[in-house]
């Protein structure tokens, strides 16, 4: 593993997925999402997705160290709003604010997009997420049952306009 040193050195960089990327995105969202099996009793959904077609739909960026993948966001255009489906930062990557990068590209793609909300949603178990959340300004807009669980849906006004 590297130093978080050398690793703050390195050029970080955004881009959009390609198709021959797909083994890297898979094997960052298992990395990333694994911890939470025991947690939830199955797998997360992030986990369950084929994401060689999501590539193909260009929904799927990459944040790189240098030419390396390290971070996943996925975000779903919907009628009124962005939906960021999925955020996964390579467990070896976590705790530098590259997942706080992720959502501020989110926000930028959004904006460019003419959306004034971003919305997102997590298991109430993953009770960290929804903290990291909470602190980049997303608020709880609803709860609801979900396969022997429960899911927490949140929005940020990226508008100035309340969600």
């Amino acid at each position: 593993m590297k130093s978080k040193k050398l690793e703050s050195q390195l050029q970080i960089t955004i881009r959009q997925a390609l198709p021959e990327d797909r083994v890297r995105v898979d094997t960052i969202i298992a990395a990333a999402y694994s911890k939470y099996i025991p947690v939830i009793g199955r797998k997360p959904q992030p986990m369950t997705v084929d994401y060689g077609q999501i590539i193909a739909e260009q929904s799927v960026w990459l944040l790189c160290l240098a030419d390396l993948p390290v971070g996943v966001l996925d975000v779903r255009p919907e009628t009124d709003h962005l939906l960021i489906y999925n955020v996964a930062i390579d467990p070896h990557y976590q705790g530098q604010g590259f997942g706080k990068k992720l959502l501020e590209w989110a926000e930028q793609v959004a904006q460019q997009s003419g959306y004034a909300v971003i919305r997102l949603y997590t298991n109430v178990l993953m009770a960290e997420n929804i903290a990291f959340y909470h602190r980049r300004g997303y608020v709880e807009t609803k709860r609801e049952p979900y396969l022997n669980s429960t899911v927490v849906h949140m929005a940020k006004s990226i508008s100035g306009r309340p969600t």
